[in-house]
C-alpha cells in the first residue's frame, strides 16, 4: 500500500520545538521529492519547506533559520525540526510525495501558551 503517515505533532508553548516525522511505504522513496505542507483555520494549504532526492532543501521566508527539513532515506522517513515556534506556526502539517502526489493525513501542530 502506498502511503505517507506523519507523526509528531502537539501543543507546545510559544518559543519551543517540535519534530515531525513523514514515513513513506509502498513508493521509491529516494526518487521522491517530500514537501511538508500546512493549512491553518481559515487559510489556504501552504508549502512550508521540501527536499529533493539530492537533498536540496527549500523553505518559506517564514520559517527560515527556524525550521529544518532532513531525511533518511534508510528509514523511508522525512523530518521538519521545528525550532522557536511562533503561534502563527498554528497549523495542520502534511507531508506530500511530490511526483507521485500521494498525502499523509496531517498532524496537528498548535503553539499557544
Amino acid at each position: 500500500q502506498v502511503q505517507l503517515v506523519e507523526s509528531g505533532g502537539g501543543l507546545v508553548q510559544p518559543g519551543g520545538s517540535l519534530r515531525l516525522s513523514c514515513t513513506a511505504s509502498g513508493m521509491r522513496f529516494t526518487s521522491e521529492r517530500i514537501n511538508w505542507y500546512r493549512q491553518a483555520p481559515g487559510k489556504q494549504r501552504e508549502l512550508v519547506a521540501y527536499i529533493t532526492s539530492g537533498y536540496v532543501t527549500i523553505y518559506i521566508d517564514s520559517v527560515k533559520g527556524r525550521f529544518t527539513i532532513s531525511r533518511d532515506n534508510g528509514k523511508n522517513t522525512v523530518y521538519l525540526q521545528m525550532n522557536s515556534l511562533k503561534p502563527e506556526d498554528t497549523a495542520v502539517y502534511y507531508c506530500n510525495a511530490h511526483y507521485t502526489n500521494i498525502w499523509g493525513q496531517g498532524t496537528q501542530v498548535t503553539v499557544s501558551s
